[in-house]
């Protein structure tokens, strides 16, 4: 269950939103980079992404901080360090999240761009292009279905908004399949205007 967090009035400069991608992992029971990387990508890679390349920086930048403690724990032959949340961590992380910061909502999706200038195909090369988009998200509704006894698990060890976020994850791509569904039954129907 999550440790209950004091929150404070301020936050710790210099974080970005990798680190606190990394934080939140942590406090929800990553405790090696590795597993930091395998549950950004069974979870916010959908809708956040987080490089490799980020992770490892931000665990030392965390653990400098004091937000997280980490400890050489080898496994064979190979380096490990283990790390854990610290109060001023917990409290680090609850402060973000209760912050009131603009939430713009981007979105960089290649397939809506590519239908937004669809027009400039034949009607056929356009059909093809919306089918190759309804799919798309066809495949990713199944694919976070898939995670969803993950997500269950998670929401019995007392972490409820994981299994919120996958279901707006769902929705979000059930929606997009439902109107390219829709607007070909529109197009079959009768002449473009």
């Amino acid at each position: 269950m999550p440790a209950p967090a004091a929150h404070r009035a301020t936050t710790e400069p210099g974080l970005g939103a990798p680190a606190y991608v990394v934080l939140g992992m942590i406090s929800i029971g990553a405790r090696t980079g590795y597993e930091v990387k395998q549950m950004v990508e069974q979870s916010t890679r959908f809708f956040w992404t987080i490089s490799q390349a980020q992770i490892y920086p931000s665990l030392r930048h965390l653990e400098q901080a004091g937000l997280i403690t980490g400890r050489e724990d080898p496994q064979g032959r190979r380096p490990r360090r283990v790390f854990e949340i610290t109060a001023a961590g917990h409290a680090e992380l609850a402060a973000w999240l209760s912050r009131e910061d603009p939430m713009p909502f981007e979105l960089r999706d290649t397939g809506m761009l590519k239908l937004f200038f669809a027009d400039t195909l034949d009607h056929d090369e356009a059909l093809a292009l919306l089918h190759a988009v309804r799919r798309r998200s066809e495949d990713r509704v199944g694919l976070l279905r898939a995670l969803e006894p993950v997500a269950r698990a998670v929401e019995e060890q007392g972490y409820h908004h994981p299994l919120l976020t996958l279901e707006l994850g769902i929705a979000v791509h059930q929606a997009m399949v439902d109107v390219c569904a829709a607007f070909e039954r529109r197009q079959a129907a009768g002449p473009r205007t």
